[in-house]
């Protein structure tokens, strides 16, 4: 299992920014305004052949000074919750404030491992203003830069030293792992009820019941699975904190001990950003995926509402959409056990072994059709094509000159792909290997 690493700080000390450069790209929106961050952000960072999740807890958009030392309060007790290490950003233009203090309390108070970063040092001058931060008694200071990069590679390794090595990894499992994952009060609670025909979790219309990650095991019709459902709040009385973030927390740590995700959709809300942010996590940790539009029977339905329905879904899951979208009841067990065979075919593909003889058969077929474009008057030649040993389809095309293969011709091959081979609701990795 991965670890995680929450970004915990002040509004404005460029914890998007930091987040940005520690997953080399521009995913969330910075700017000098404090609360500019609404959205959780969250990617993948590898340091040290270590590969971690990273969450940006960003701020919120208020003119209230009392509000934003409640919310950041709030968010540092989930990251302390569910993160593994905590980064902790400070800002050496503003030196230590109160808000600082009330979150190195916190902090201090956790059992977590805690790594402090002082953020725009880039200059000499500022590097002796850092001392400052160490009153704050969270042991060693990192000067960094979040925007040049400069001193983000100790702050890195120091952030890895603090992983617990011992920690299981992906290893092996006798049963597929399913996880059911989707915004608070979509139906994951009814929808494994509905599949395990008992009442296995409490079901309420508040969003954020389910305390803990429960796991039970399926034995029916002939299928065998651990089915997870995505812990909710622990606490009814703290319905009202950051359902989303903390949602997200719990999806990261689900997901990323699944072979196939559930992605549960509310049939009478719609796709919407934060459904787009969980499928998004599910196709960078390389997940099967099931898409369920959940509350079908609420819907008003004339004679194409399932099929413009289903193409709304997947305009918006491009260019990731060749997902098996079903359409559910969790309170009738409308197609309930059709979602079952769906997602045992979806784990059969992400598993399979093709072997070497027939892709290439296959895509060079396909190749020859279909030539790579010549960039700067020169030819790429691909002349084999392997599947790579990893838990998920990844596949090498060898050829001359890879660096020149663009990313039209990389969806051109993966839709070739697809048409031949049993990859739906899988994510694919094509690579480009010199000869």
């Amino acid at each position: 299992m991965a670890n995680i690493v929450a970004i915990v700080g002040r509004p404005n000390v460029g914890k998007s920014t930091l987040f940005n450069r520690m997953v080399e790209s521009r995913q969330a929106i910075t700017d000098a305004t404090a609360g500019v961050t609404r959205d959780r952000h969250y990617g993948k960072c590898e340091w040290g052949g270590l590969e971690f999740s990273v969450i940006d807890t960003g701020g919120y958009v208020t003119n209230s000074d009392d509000i934003f030392e409640g919310e950041i309060r709030k968010q540092v007790k989930l990251a302390v919750d569910e993160a593994d290490v905590i980064l902790f950003l400070t800002d050496v233009t503003g030196g230590v404030t109160d808000l600082d203090d009330d979150v190195a309390e916190l902090l201090r108070k956790s059992r977590k491992p805690v790594v402090v970063a002082v953020n725009k040092v880039d200059n000499i001058d500022r590097q002796y203003l850092t001392g400052e931060f160490y009153s704050l008694g969270l042991g060693e200071i990192y000067a960094i830069s979040a925007i040049n990069g400069s001193g983000t590679g100790d702050l890195l390794d120091a952030i890895v030293a603090k992983f617990d090595r011992n920690k299981p990894a992906d290893e092996a499992r006798d049963l597929p792992n399913i996880a059911v994952v989707g915004r608070p009060n979509a139906g994951k609670s009814s929808f494994i009820n509905a599949l395990l025909e008992q009442d296995r979790n409490i079901v309420t219309d508040i969003a954020g019941t389910t305390r803990d990650s429960i796991n039970t095991v399926y034995n029916k019709f002939g299928f065998e699975f651990n089915i997870i459902d995505t812990a909710g709040l622990r606490k009814k009385n703290k319905v009202e904190e950051n359902l989303e973030f903390y949602s997200v927390m719990r999806a990261i740590r689900t997901i990323e001990e699944s072979d196939v995700c559930f992605l549960i959709i509310d049939a009478t809300l719609g796709l919407e950003s934060q459904d787009l942010n969980i499928f998004s996590l599910i196709v960078k940790n390389r997940k099967g995926v099931v898409i369920l539009i959940n509350k079908w029977d609420l819907i008003e339905k004339e004679k194409n509402t399932m099929e413009e329905y289903e193409a709304a879904v997947k305009a918006k899951l491009a260019p990731f959409n060749d997902v098996p979208v079903l359409f559910i009841s969790a309170l009738t067990k409308q197609r309930v056990f059709k979602a079952v065979e769906t997602a045992m075919q979806v784990y059969k593909n992400r598993k399979q072994k093709i072997s070497t003889a027939k892709l290439n058969e296959v895509m060079l077929a396909a190749i020859d059709n279909y030539p790579p474009p010549t960039v700067k008057g020169k030819y790429i030649r691909i002349k084999y094509v392997t599947q790579l040993p990893t838990p998920s389809p990844q596949f090498a095309f060898f050829c001359n000159l890879p660096q020149y293969i663009r990313d039209p011709y990389r969806r051109y091959l993966e839709n070739k792909m697809r048409e031949n081979f049993e990859l739906q609701g899988v994510p694919v990795q094509i690579y480009f290997r010199e000869k």
